[in-house]
């Protein structure tokens, strides 16, 4: 019980969070110019480094990284679990704290609308805009692995920069804009953060790999889960008589659309192209049984 109540304060009642304000002058990384400076200085040295190793090293040749990979996802995962305890606390705690706003705004009337949909003049100040903060900020720790990718097998795909660029430009969104729907996403997030770097601290300390593509799935989920929610949104929006950061929200459903498009080219691409790899072996083995028949 003595636990419960520390965690419930270090996560949901320090003052530290309850006092947390989102400002352009205080808070850091909180200026447009840290935040582009920040995607074109990942994007510039993703991109020379990859082609540095493609003229130094040996095609197909990796560099080794030992621990530094494991301890990085080891990392995420248990941010990513803190996060996600600390702002399902502290959106309990707000959710008690503001009801008596809900009724003279009228806009939401239950918890998972408030979910959904902050009330019209909504500021970036309290328990759970601290923790969509440390999200925000946990997205640069994110951005490493993009290194890690290209020095162990020499890969850097459009996809994966645009994704992670944008990922962090949203997070940076929600914070500046106080948009709608972003709790509900960072608890979606960080759910999957939790368990996907888990596995991967799992698979690179040398244990049993799943039998299906176990991360490539999850995002899946992630993505269907944040196409529904975005329509509740919506309708919430039309519905109650508006949500706050509406603007922010309709940029941010067009990044996430394009990034959908993009998720779904790549994931049919590579079942695709698993798929004729086998039916190419299959087809092979059964022309050597032929020819040892014969």
């Amino acid at each position: 019980m003595i636990i419960m109540q520390s965690v419930k304060y270090y996560l949901s009642e320090h003052p530290c969070i309850v006092n947390f304000r989102w400002s352009n002058t205080q808070t850091f990384g909180s200026t447009w110019s840290f935040l582009f400076s920040s995607i074109s200085i990942y994007v510039l040295a993703a991109t020379t480094l990859h082609s540095l190793l493609s003229h130094i090293l040996p095609k197909r040749r990796g560099v080794p990284l030992g621990p530094i990979p494991a301890i990085h996802s080891l990392c995420i995962s248990l941010i990513s679990a803190v996060i996600f305890t600390g702002i399902l606390l502290s959106s309990v705690a707000d959710i008690r704290d503001t009801r008596w706003f809900w009724r003279r705004t009228k806009t939401i009337t239950t918890p998972f609308q408030w979910f959904l949909c902050f009330p019209l003049g909504t500021r970036a100040s309290g328990r759970v805009f601290f923790w969509s903060y440390i999200f925000y900020l946990s997205r640069f720790l994110h951005l490493l692995r993009t290194f890690f990718i290209i020095l162990r097998s020499r890969k850097l795909t459009f996809f994966h920069l645009f994704n992670q660029s944008i990922l962090l430009f949203m997070s940076f969104l929600w914070l500046e804009f106080c948009q709608s729907f972003q709790v509900l996403a960072i608890l979606l997030s960080t759910l999957l953060y939790s368990v996907v770097y888990g596995y991967r601290f799992w698979t690179e300390i040398g244990l049993p790999t799943a039998c299906f593509s176990f991360v490539v799935n999850c995002q899946v989920v992630l993505l269907g889960c944040n196409l529904v929610c975005h329509f509740g949104v919506l309708f919430l929006h039309f519905v109650k008589g508006g949500c706050n950061g509406m603007g922010a929200w309709g940029f941010n459903s067009v990044l996430n659309a394009v990034i959908l498009c993009l998720f779904l080219d790549f994931y049919f691409k590579k079942h695709l192209k698993k798929g004729t790899v086998g039916n190419n072996s299959g087809h092979r083995r059964r022309s050597v049984s032929e020819l040892k028949s014969e």
